[in-house]
């Protein structure tokens, strides 16, 4: 009966952790889209599963080093009555490359460039892109891990969600990419939700907590929105279809 209920809860446990892997790992499949849609069409596909990969080879590698991971919430020095932690430094540096990177790319979208004009001014390598997503996989998976080793005790079922976790984001990375690139205000939204996070992760370094769940709900609430403005559109879309009239052509006279 006892190894029954370990063995539940263990279940439960990796049932858990694995919703929170993905929960968390939303915004790095957003910021991986954005990142590998800079690409030629043959390469995206790739980029993303690489992206990924590297994200859970991070997380990973942070929970075989939980005691260097622990060690960055030690205080390094005090600022205007303020202590940074090593974590502290990478959330805000995390943060601040975020918001420079959602801002840039709306930038690009609200001045309308098209993408052979930002190609133009010269693309990024698979190589840089991939060393951008490796930077932003540090931040994203510090949070996750530490939040990991407060609900898991036993390191397998943490490496364990991890990878299940990363398995399913790999197999929706592609559609979600596809829909983020063929309407335009999803992926406005997407970045609006990197900057948001962004901000976040910013104002934590710096001591102020916002609690994710608010995030979340705000994000989830703008999709729902978003969804409706989709299908009011291709609702329009029809309707106009159906009230354009089709031309007659003339038959020739025998």
């Amino acid at each position: 009966m006892d190894t029954l209920l370990f063995d539940t809860e263990l279940a439960l446990a990796l049932v858990s952790l694995t919703a929170m892997e993905i929960v968390l790992g939303i915004d790095n499949i957003i910021f991986i889209s954005i990142l590998s849609s800079r690409l030629p069409e043959e390469q995206r596909k790739k980029a993303r599963l690489m992206g990924l990969a590297l994200a859970m080879i991070t997380r990973i590698m942070l929970l075989f080093s939980l005691s260097w991971v622990m060690s960055l919430k030690t205080t390094l020095f005090t600022l205007v009555n303020h202590g940074f932690s090593g974590r502290d430094l990478v959330l805000i540096c995390g943060g601040a490359f975020l918001v420079w990177k959602a801002t840039k790319e709306i930038h690009e979208k609200v001045e309308g460039l098209e993408d052979e004009e930002i190609a133009a001014r010269g693309a990024p390598s698979f190589s840089g892109v991939l060393v951008q997503i490796m930077i932003l996989d540090i931040v994203f998976s510090l949070d996750s891990v530490i939040t990991a080793v407060g609900m898991v005790d036993q390191l397998w079922v943490m490496v364990l969600a991890v990878m299940i976790s990363v398995v399913i984001m790999m197999i929706f990375a592609t559609p979600v990419s596809d829909f983020i690139q063929k309407n335009p205000t999803v992926k406005m939204l997407a970045l609006s939700f990197l900057l948001l996070i962004g901000v976040m992760l910013a104002g934590e370094g710096i001591g102020h907590h916002i609690p994710k769940g608010y995030i979340y709900a705000a994000m989830a609430f703008s999709v729902f929105v978003e969804s409706l403005n989709l299908a009011s559109n291709r609702k329009r879309k029809a309707q106009h279809l159906a009230d354009v009239p089709v031309p007659v052509t003339s038959q020739p006279e025998h």
